[in-house]
């Protein structure tokens, strides 16, 4: 349901042209959750913006059910990895999570109100919509940001390394709840990590992309069960493998590219 074919990104300026993105290709089925990892600087964030529609490709295109993506649009959601930056401080939680269903003019009040509230209790954070972002922390206004795209009730949802930024906790709880209202919501969920470890917990299916200009270097398929577990998982030797097959996904490509990437994310 989601298409993303042969596409380019290059970047011009100051004289000069950088390709972030040489020629991707891949697909995503309706329902599945898809991790998206590479080394450093290998244009995974560009990928994002531009299967959103946030960023034109310089070549190639993004179908989501056979339409082409060309800006911003209804059954796209995106959550960022800045949280400071995607929530608006002198607006409470409830406005924040409420303002692009405001931009909709066929969706009547009491829906939108219905919409964010059942947002909110999703992400475990149905007692502080009076709240403003700055009165929490930071793992609570990714969940408000979480909300907010829950609120839109998207066919696809793309994510920026959202838990980038956040304690090592935080972020086992935050991965959990990802994948519980994945299976809750029955949604399409593009998640792009730099951390290994969480796109072999995360994923159905980990991309593994190439240092850039940037390929699709290979895929894995994530066989573990459904249900996941932060400790009993990650002890699973299917685990350990699947993470040991993508980390020498990364380090091979780094080294054709003539580069050495020696963190494990």
């Amino acid at each position: 349901m989601l298409e993303v074919k042969g596409l380019r990104k290059v970047y011009e300026g100051s004289g000069r042209q950088v390709e972030a993105l040489r020629d991707l290709t891949f697909t995503l089925d309706a329902g599945e959750l898809v991790c998206v990892v590479g080394p450093s600087g290998c244009g995974k964030t560009t990928l994002l913006k531009c299967v959103a529609g946030l960023l034109r490709p310089t070549a190639g295109q993004v179908l989501l059910d056979d339409a082409p993506v060309t800006g911003p649009r209804s059954g796209l959601a995106v959550v960022f990895q800045e949280y400071g930056r995607s929530l608006f401080p002198w607006m409470r939680v409830v406005e924040n999570v409420e303002l692009p269903l405001r931009q909709r003019k066929s969706i009547p009040r009491a829906e939108r109100g219905k919409r964010v509230a059942d947002a909110l209790e999703a992400v475990g954070l149905g007692d502080v919509g009076r709240a403003y972002p700055w009165e929490l922390s930071g793992g609570m206004q990714q969940r408000v940001a979480i909300a907010r795209a829950l609120a839109c009730e998207p066919e696809v949802l793309l994510m920026d390394e959202p838990f980038a930024a956040v304690d090592a906790q935080t972020r086992a709880d935050l991965e959990d709840l990802v994948r519980g209202l994945w299976r809750e919501r029955g949604m399409t969920v593009l998640f792009v990590t730099h951390d290994i470890d969480e796109a072999v917990y995360l994923g159905e299916r980990v991309l593994v992309l190439s240092a850039s200009p940037t390929v699709v270097r290979d895929e894995v398929v994530v066989e573990l069960p459904l249900q996941r577990d932060q400790l009993a998982t990650r002890a699973d030797e299917r685990f350990v493998g699947l993470r040991s097959r993508v980390l020498e996904l990364i380090r091979g490509g780094t080294r054709d590219a003539g580069q050495v990437d020696e963190s494990p994310g």
